[in-house]
């Protein structure tokens, strides 16, 4: 099972390769040029080109890891090694961008060299690589996630970006040589729900995730505590629910976890590895209030215009806000003009609502969204015929895009994070962090 050859940007520009294979194969011009409209986006993780090689990425802070094969393998295992070489470059690096892979090649070749031998993976796992790699990483500053955020609270800390061996900067000298004690937990969850044109919900998703990242000098033992009414909806039998507890549908942990407590005292502990890792994996399912709801209305005003009118209600509490909120929404292929009239309260931070005529959509942001407040945005539309049914079912599917910092929808929680054994002397900082992201937020019109 060869896999080919890995690399930090691999197939980046394979809408040009498309094309130049047009221009040598002229019979082919049909399929090629079919081929090369379907790249004009971004491409899909696995592909074939003409040429019989397969084609394999994934995206990371917008770096592409690609790989190519001429062999008939697993899609599945080629993207999981793609991610675990983007995960150790990263937990090397400190953080993972276009200038870190740049001042940190010899590195990453060392560590490529480690991985993965004649196209066979070999070690994945950082802990397992630290004893072979003797090159210190070159530490470079973090890029930002978008330059966009609102509150420092959805970014992390800039000590999270730190590698996880003693690394020097530009100028040759050493880093973290007085490094703290820290060790940093992320509850991340992402939703994916689906409205009706009511604004009711008809199916809803959150997965989540309890992410850490250790700089603990020692490697001590960790225990960490989650919310005592926690249910396990797969392993609860036929146990009554009890009202108000958190409700998961399955639950999965790393492999470094010991679960003796967990039954009972719904405790953790393990001993942290090396890097960057996931201790707990989680899925909820059923009703749950979502933070924000969507109501479109569409009304024909005359016989070549339409008004669609879109109303977002924030229904958390007013201490919360959604972050960098973008509201994307289609209109008919036959639009020739829109304009946009927005109706926000003073509270939301550099609304604005666009037109795109190349993409025939409205795009709606709002820097800042705070929780217990309504906005409205009023579309009217051109058309260049008269509306059928037909173009009024192009409108839609309304998606949203937001973060919502230090906040959770399923109330899983963290009651406590501490070292197991008492370590005179020894008190490590702990920075624990909520994140709630949009993944799949949409509304039919």
């Amino acid at each position: 099972m060869n896999t080919g050859n890995c690399t930090g940007e691999g197939i980046s520009d394979s809408g040009a390769d498309a094309d130049h294979e047009e221009k040598e194969n002229p019979e082919n011009s049909n399929s090629s040029s079919t081929e090369s409209s379907v790249f004009k986006k971004d491409p899909p993780p696995v592909f074939q080109m003409p040429d019989g090689q397969s084609y394999l990425h994934v995206n990371r802070n917008g770096l592409i890891f690609g790989c190519a094969t001429s062999s008939n393998i697993s899609p599945c295992t080629v993207i999981e090694l793609l991610s675990r070489i983007a995960k150790v470059f990263k937990d090397y690096c400190g953080t993972l961008s276009e200038e870190a892979i740049r001042k940190n090649f010899i590195l990453l070749y060392e560590l490529l060299d480690e991985m993965i031998d004649y196209g066979y993976p070999q070690l994945t796992r950082t802990e397992t690589l630290k004893p072979f790699v003797y090159n210190e990483p070159i530490v470079v500053q973090a890029v930002p996630n978008t330059g966009k955020m609102i509150n420092p609270k959805t970014a992390s800390a800039n000590a999270v970006h730190k590698p996880v061996i003693g690394g020097v900067n530009a100028k040759g000298k050493s880093v973290n040589k007085n490094q703290k004690n820290e060790i940093f937990v992320d509850i991340l969850e992402r939703l994916n729900v689906i409205f009706n044109n009511n604004g009711h919900v008809v199916n809803s998703t959150i997965d989540g995730c309890i992410q850490m990242k250790s700089y603990l000098a020692g490697n001590p033992e960790l225990r960490l505590a989650l919310n005592e009414d926690l249910v396990i909806k797969s392993a609860a039998n036929n146990q009554p629910n009890q009202y108000g507890s958190v409700q998961l549908d399955d639950i999965s942990f790393h492999d470094c976890v010991n679960l003796t407590e967990f039954e009972n005292a719904r405790t953790l502990s393990f001993f942290p590895p090396d890097g960057e890792f996931v201790v707990v994996s989680y899925r909820m399912t059923g009703d749950y209030r979502t933070p924000f709801r969507i109501f479109p209305t569409v009304e024909e005003t005359g016989p070549r215009t339409l008004e669609v009118t879109l109303f977002l209600r924030a229904e958390m509490e007013n201490t919360h806000f959604g972050a960098n909120v973008v509201v994307e929404i289609p209109l008919p292929r036959c639009t020739t003009a829109a304009t946009c009239n927005l109706i926000s309260s003073s509270n939301v931070t550099n609304p604005a609502a666009e037109y795109i005529g190349s993409d025939k959509k409205v795009l709606w942001t709002m820097k800042k969204f705070p929780g217990g407040t309504e906005q409205t945005l009023k579309i009217k539309v051109t058309l260049d015929k008269a509306c059928t049914s037909q173009m009024r079912r192009e409108i839609g599917p309304v998606n949203m895009n937001f973060e919502i910092p230090m906040f959770n929808v399923s109330n899983l929680n963290v009651r406590y994070l501490r070292i197991a054994e008492n370590m005179p002397g020894y008190s490590p900082y702990r920075w624990v962090r909520y994140v709630t992201q949009s993944y799949s937020y949409v509304c039919r019109v």
